[in-house]
């Protein structure tokens, strides 16, 4: 699954550590999911969209392979 958080950050111009504070997570948490390393749970999913106010498939994005 690819995601478009570092994308999402820089337009609303928030760090990784507020967007992990915002969330409830740690900064290594948000920098995982930006390097695809971490797949976040639904409720994690749903919070990173409430924030940039957008739909959980605005950000993430499921790949065939996925």
């Amino acid at each position: 699954m690819q995601n478009k958080l570092r994308v999402e950050r820089a337009i609303k111009n928030i760090t990784q550590e507020e967007l992990a504070r915002l969330i409830g997570v740690s900064r290594q948490t948000i920098n995982a999911m930006e390097l695809n390393k971490y797949v976040p749970s639904t409720v994690l999913s749903l919070k990173i969209a409430r924030v940039f106010e957008k739909k959980v498939e605005d950000i993430f994005i499921l790949e065939e392979n996925d």
